[in-house]
């Protein structure tokens, strides 16, 4: 029974997969011109506005990322890491003042690890996570590896303002859901709010 619903799961995933291929087929957007308008908004920016010209150079990265290496079964960890870094800079751009972020590798950044694994917590901290009223903003992310495990945790203060955030919310299911096809039930994943006042994940998969 296990099995016939993980094979229904992953037939799942891959016919959403060729959907969303498909429909980029049929934008009919070819990458390098998308590129090379960016290349060109950057130049012309870096002259009046060096930081909006940084900005810009950050989302070239992520939508280079999603064009070259978001199909690939796997990527280096640094790619992983550079894509968090430029959604979490264009992220604190919004938000004023900005939040005090840690963010701790210890880590081999070239372990491989499948794309866009770790961008539905991130995401999470600041769709649930910031609260622009108080200004009161603490985000901590980690990296590090234990007993051949990537373990990454994030912990972030709790905005009693935003959309709760369910423990089982879209993103963190659709994850879950990726995370058993890939790895069965060698993985660990943990959501919790503590002590009612921030909010923690943990992700623990093997590498390879």
């Amino acid at each position: 029974m296990a099995y016939f619903s993980l094979k229904q799961q992953s037939e799942k995933i891959l016919l959403q997969q060729s959907q969303i291929e498909l429909k980029l087929l049929k934008a009919q957007v070819q990458p390098h011109f998308l590129f090379n308008t960016l290349n060109a908004i950057y130049y012309e920016a870096f002259l009046e506005a060096p930081r909006t010209a940084l900005l810009i150079d950050r989302l070239s990265d992520m939508i280079r990322y999603f064009v070259d290496q978001s199909t690939h079964e796997t990527v280096p960890l640094a790619t992983e890491i550079q894509f968090l870094d430029n959604y979490i800079a264009l992220e604190k751009m919004r938000i004023q003042p900005e939040p005090e972020i840690v963010f701790h590798c210890t880590i081999n950044d070239q372990q491989k690890i499948p794309p866009m694994l770790l961008m539905t917590f991130v995401e999470n901290i600041f769709k649930h996570g910031i609260d622009k009223i108080s200004g009161n903003n603490k985000i901590c992310i980690s990296l590090s590896e234990n007993e051949h495990q990537l373990v990454f945790q994030t912990r972030n203060s709790l905005n009693r303002n935003a959309e709760p955030m369910r423990k089982q919310g879209t993103g963190l299911s659709n994850l879950r859901q990726r995370l058993t096809i890939l790895y069965g039930n060698n993985f660990h994943l943990h959501t919790a709010e503590v002590q009612d006042e921030h909010f923690e994940a943990l992700l623990k998969i093997p590498l390879t």
